[in-house]
């Protein structure tokens, strides 16, 4: 297969932490060409998506007294070409939020793939539909009491009611901006305003869960199945339990409820196209549902000795070939 990969720069990721490396090393050991490009180099021509593309080759991780260790340099790139992405088997949108106007146009771009002819991960009329807050909130029998507004006085009655809050900006990632909330804060008031740009802009705001202390469990689901989980843990100094603010992770098992979940959220990913997701549960609740670059593969893998990108790269292998067998 040939696939291509729209991520960040190249030289700004972490081999030993980014999911999308991960399932770029898996293809290439299971024999398959990769691609890469950023989805400023994205066009349109003639009616189809076209990518200025760069071949990578990989040096991969090496698992070294349970820590993933990279060569260095990890990484080589060819000269770049632009190509129409339809030479490709299957296309992964993998670039990092904030979903902002220029993450827009790229998924436009992509609607100009045949997906008759390449597999588009995730689906771009997915991903726009699928606000990484708000796409929970149709799974009502599974998400905490939540909110979305940017009424300051709407928030406080929340909040009050609640006793304790969770205000998350819609669009941010990693858990950037994510606030704790009491009603009895004297900055309460600034927090709002600020948070939601002067009432301009909403936000979510979930009633705190007391097991956050125990751990948000990030659960990756492949074409609404889940594969594999970690729990992430605050660093203690503060109380968002994101990798990316200090957190650390530990083994865990996927509960009956959080089963429950999966089976509840499945069948509308799949007809959303929204193939490889990451859902997060805290306390047996759905927090958010994770579309745009999800990540914890890497996390899993050392923890479990488990290989989840060979799982997806064989799934979309499987996929192709019954697609062929169909036509």
């Amino acid at each position: 297969m040939k696939l291509a990969f729209i991520i960040d720069p190249i030289h700004l990721l972490d081999p030993c932490h980014d999911t999308s490396i991960a399932l770029i090393e898996a293809a290439q050991i299971l024999g398959h060409e990769v691609w890469v490009t950023q989805a400023n180099l994205l066009s349109v021509a003639e009616g189809k998506a076209w990518a200025v593309l760069q071949r990578v080759e990989l040096v991969p991780v090496q698992l070294v007294e349970r820590r993933w260790i990279a060569a260095n340099p990890w990484y080589k790139l060819s000269d770049s070409s632009l190509t129409s992405l339809e030479t490709m088997d299957a296309v992964f949108m993998r670039t990092d939020p904030p979903v902002n106007d220029s993450y827009l146009y790229a998924t436009y771009i992509l609607d100009y793939v045949d997906q008759n002819k390449t597999l588009l991960i995730n689906s771009p009329s997915g991903i726009r539909g699928a606000n990484e807050k708000m796409y929970a909130l149709q799974f009502t029998k599974a998400i905490p009491e939540t909110i979305v507004s940017a009424d300051k006085q709407f928030i406080r009655q929340f909040v009050e009611a609640k006793g304790a809050a969770v205000l998350k900006p819609l669009g941010n990632k990693a858990g950037e901006g994510i606030l704790f909330l009491q009603s009895s804060d004297r900055n309460f008031n600034s927090i709002v305003e600020l948070s939601t740009l002067q009432g301009r802009v909403p936000v979510m705001v979930q009633t705190y869960l007391p097991e956050a202390k125990e751990g948000d469990k990030r659960i990756i689901l492949l074409n609404g199945e889940p594969i594999g989980a970690l729990n992430r843990l605050s660093s203690g100094t503060d109380f968002r339990n994101n990798m990316a603010t200090g957190g650390t992770v530990a083994q865990t098992e996927i509960t009956p409820r959080e089963h429950e979940i999966c089976t509840q959220v499945a069948e509308r990913l799949r007809q959303d196209g929204l193939i490889f997701v990451g859902i997060d549960v805290i306390g047996g609740y759905l927090t958010e549902v994770n579309v745009t670059s999800p990540t914890g593969i890497r996390e899993i893998d050392r923890l479990d000795g488990t290989h989840l990108g060979y799982q997806v790269i064989q799934w979309i292998e499987q996929s192709l070939n019954s697609r062929r067998q169909e036509e």
